[in-house]
């Protein structure tokens, strides 16, 4: 039976612990007992873990054998902020397929409530993508950065190509399908996602003069939702 892997809040050596609300999970609600093994995740490795405390706000772990490790291919999205609860699903399923990294865009098109209600969402992204992590067995959650506007995506680490593939979603039929540019894609892909509506034409613009490439999914129109999770699938799946 596959354990089911914990990330740790605290490592010391060869003890690990759960605590808050993140322990409370595991002693509550999934009643765990001293003596349960676990796979624990302590960023820099997996390791068994074998519960040796547990209390209401904190799982003690004596870490032992270490775990062999995947490694997760560096695709990093680049979503546009739309609304909140599809927007978390997206954010949810794309962590559990295996993004790297998540950077939520406030772009033209994005309702402007919701582009300032978004830096008060951060800890709850970070909850979210921690929680997917956990149930995919990933070893460690995307790093999911506070929300930028576009004309400073270059700051949030998404510098000029190079050993980047970086696409931008369009929808236009003209583009090149996704598919064929991530054929010649070898070290790491950035996707831009935009919201509903799709990118403006100036956004557009913006991403051709400087540098990204636009491609397009097919002659469907997809949801922003979905238009995130098959692009990062498809990315994922040309840099195994």
């Amino acid at each position: 039976m596959t354990r089911r892997r914990w990330i740790a809040d605290e490592v010391t050596g060869n003890t690990a612990a759960l605590v808050g609300a993140h322990a409370a999970h595991l002693a509550r609600v999934l009643r765990a007992e001293i003596g349960q093994e676990f796979d624990i995740a302590t960023g820099a490795e997996v390791r068994r873990g074998t519960i040796t405390s547990i209390s209401d706000d904190r799982v003690e772990f004596a870490l032992g054998k270490q775990q062999a490790l995947n490694p997760i291919p560096k695709v990093t999205l680049a979503l546009a902020i739309f609304k909140f609860d599809r927007m978390e699903w997206a954010i949810e399923k794309c962590t559990e397929i295996g993004v790297a990294r998540i950077i939520p865009v406030i772009a033209r098109r994005t309702d402007t409530h919701l582009g300032a209600a978004a830096v008060k969402r951060h800890e709850r992204w970070q909850r979210i993508v921690r929680q997917a992590s956990e149930q995919s067995r990933r070893s460690a959650p995307p790093e999911i950065v506070a929300p930028v506007k576009l004309k400073d995506l270059a700051g949030a680490g998404v510098g000029p190509a190079g050993a980047l593939t970086r696409v931008v979603l369009a929808e236009s039929e003209e583009d090149t399908r996704l598919g064929d540019i991530l054929q010649s894609s070898e070290v790491e892909v950035v996707l831009a996602v935009g919201p509903e509506g799709g990118w403006a034409v100036e956004e557009i613009a913006w991403f051709r003069e400087t540098g990204w490439i636009a491609a397009s999914l097919g002659n469907t129109i997809l949801r922003a939702e979905t238009a995130a999770i098959v692009a990062t699938a498809l990315a994922l799946e040309a840099l195994r």
